[in-house]
């Protein structure tokens, strides 16, 4: 395939579904387009790269229509499957059922690097292609192929790929078109001979993982309203979960900038303490405990027993702690808008609500009688490292939880989480008859807390500062009240809600802060700090105010239901890193809080 100049699509948008199992995912646009997938995992390199503009033709894998008129597309119900219906003028078209099979198999969760496409036919034998291009390096080059007699093999940078189907493979090696006359199977997965007929292996798989996520879906707690919108935000939260280790990622993608034209473009592949504590916490309200303890298991890999080392805030999905960022070049980037990043800088940070993090990811495995693996112990003891930690590093500056790159100072929120680990500590020893190591984590929880209180509240001000005696506000000491810090009602609190919502509030959407940072100003609202603003507005009893905000955030979610990290106020358009898991975390706990009961309502 020859290169051609970088074209910036201009129909390119966030506007995406997202399929995967835990070992890879996949991100397809609404004409059922393939346009971003690592492979072999979720940090690798991306085979599907057309999101990110490469400078060669290719990163895609499309089933083009001919006479293409419209399209729809939608999840099966309750499953990670996306269904895309293609139509063309005469109302002929094609309907593709894409996933990654995900279901139980020989007493274990069968989960491989594979994806399935199903093609059913509409009408009278639609005319369609197929285009399978995908590309290495970060489409710096096009793969090796060879053709079989109903294969074809694809060398990718970290892996050999077989697509089998049972349309004559010399169709889709030339992308020519055909007419589809019954319904066909692509499956795209390792170099291996399939054991069956391609529409006998998809039927089963897709079977099965229909299966699979409609009793997961079964089994969550969910509140009586936005029950489609909350579905949707666990599932995909599910599939950011990296299932052999329990890693789960802020995000799918990289260098989707936060605002057009800025170079505020991250890779956001890898996993976050910080974010994973919200995202555990999440699923946890839903009843999805599993996701808590594979988790609890990937930290506990990351930290050596008893050791008193600093921690960083984010690693690898497979344990890495050296995450060396670079850019790269054969990506021109998301509508053009440079540079493309692999890798995150932030690893080399100190960022200290770490601590808390881990703690408080952690501490529901002591008091939930429903886990087979309850915490004990042993457990604490390995937990009590973090408390020492958060004892010596929370009144030392830190990078703070907005990833500063220039400045550092003594963060409030950082200093409030390290209070919470020594908190949360103190009742999970009470909780195992610990009487000693209680008053111990006690007594070292009060006289923080003292300690932080004098230096971030100011009585000038009136409300709440975002660091030690500073003079800003930023929208993560909304959160003071959840963590237990301040009670909800204490008028140091309201007056801080006021504050953050006159001062960064943008008509419906909340900034982080609007003080000018290492690049400018922001620019765009933060979904999670608007979803923390009604999340505190319920707290100190204005819910009227918080569901007006809440029901808008719902209807700026794509149609699929998904949300990015940002939106820019004046016409709602999606900005940063997708989907996100942060974003998805702030609606399923928003709705919980303002939903109506069950109880009071069937």
């Amino acid at each position: 395939m020859p290169a051609i100049p970088p074209a910036v699509p201009t129909e390119q948008t966030l506007d995406l579904g997202v399929i995967g199992n835990g070992s890879i995912a996949v991100l397809i646009n609404r004409q059922g387009d393939m346009v971003w997938g690592c492979l072999p995992r979720f940090d690798a390199d991306a085979s599907f790269c057309a999101l990110l503009s490469p400078r060669l033709d290719g990163g895609y894998w499309k089933i083009e229509l001919e006479d293409l008129a419209r399209s729809e597309q939608d999840y099966l119900p309750n499953t990670a499957v996306l269904r895309t219906r293609l139509f063309d003028s005469q109302g002929n078209g094609v309907e593709i059922r894409d996933f990654v099979p995900r279901f139980h198999q020989h007493e274990r969760l069968y989960c491989p690097v594979q994806m399935i496409r199903q093609l059913i036919p509409i009408g009278d034998r639609p005319r369609i292609r197929v285009r399978l291009r995908p590309l290495c390096d970060y489409g710096a080059r096009v793969p090796e192929r060879t053709l079989g007699s109903n294969h074809i093999r694809l060398q990718l940078s970290e892996l050999s790929l077989r697509l089998t189907c049972d349309v004559p493979v010399q169709l889709i090696e030339r992308e020519l078109p055909f007419a589809l006359d019954r319904t066909a199977h692509l499956i795209l997965g390792p170099d291996e001979t399939l054991t069956s007929s391609p529409a006998h292996y998809a039927g089963r798989a897709l079977e099965g993982t229909l299966d699979y996520w409609r009793q997961w879906v079964r089994h969550l707690h969910i509140p009586y309203e936005w029950q489609d919108a909350v579905i949707r935000a666990a599932i995909t939260l599910k599939l950011c979960q990296y299932q052999p280790t329990g890693a789960i990622v802020a995000a799918l993608t990289t260098s989707i900038p936060e605002a057009p034209d800025t170079a505020r473009n991250w890779d956001y592949r890898y996993c976050w303490l910080r974010d994973a504590t919200f995202t555990v916490r999440a699923l946890n309200r839903l009843g999805a405990t599993h996701s808590m303890e594979k988790y609890i298991s990937y930290v506990f890999n990351l930290l050596v027993q008893d050791d008193d080392d600093e921690v960083g805030p984010v690693f690898g999905i497979s344990f890495e702690s050296g995450l060396t960022e670079s850019q790269i070049d054969s990506l021109a980037g998301y509508r053009g808008m440079g540079p493309v990043r692999i890798g995150n800088d932030a690893w080399r940070q100190r960022q200290n609500d770490v601590y808390g993090s881990v703690v408080l990811a952690s501490a529901q495995l002591f008091f939930d009688r429903r886990l087979s693996h309850p915490g004990d112990g042993s457990t604490f003891r390995r937990l009590e490292s973090m408390g020492r930690m958060a004892l010596r590093m929370a009144e030392v500056p830190d990078a703070g939880l907005w990833e500063f790159r220039g400045r550092a100072a003594v963060h409030t929120y950082s200093a409030a989480m390290c209070w919470a680990a020594c908190d949360r500590l103190a009742h999970i020893a009470t909780a195992l008859g610990l009487d000693e190591r209680a008053r111990h984590w006690h007594d070292q929880a009060t006289g923080l807390h003292a300690r932080i209180l004098a230096r971030c509240w100011s009585p000038q001000r009136g409300h709440f500062v975002d660091t030690y005696d500073g003079d800003q506000l930023d929208a993560s000491l909304l959160l003071l009240a959840e963590i237990g810090f301040v009670e909800a009602g204490d008028p140091r609190f309201v007056a801080t809600v006021e504050a953050i919502g006159e001062a960064l509030g943008r008509g419906s959407y909340l900034f982080r802060y609007i003080a000018p940072d290492d690049f400018g100003s922001p620019e765009t609202s933060f979904n999670i700090c608007t979803f923390w603003y009604i999340e505190a507005l319920v707290a100190i009893g204005r819910r009227q105010q918080a569901r007006g905000l809440f029901e808008n955030m719902v209807a700026r979610r794509n149609r699929l239901g998904l949300l990015s990290e940002d939106i820019a106020p004046a016409d709602g358009t999606h900005w940063g890193n997708f989907p996100q898991t942060y974003s998805l975390v702030g609606l399923i706990q928003s709705a919980m809080r303002l939903s109506a009961r069950w109880e009071d309502s069937v």
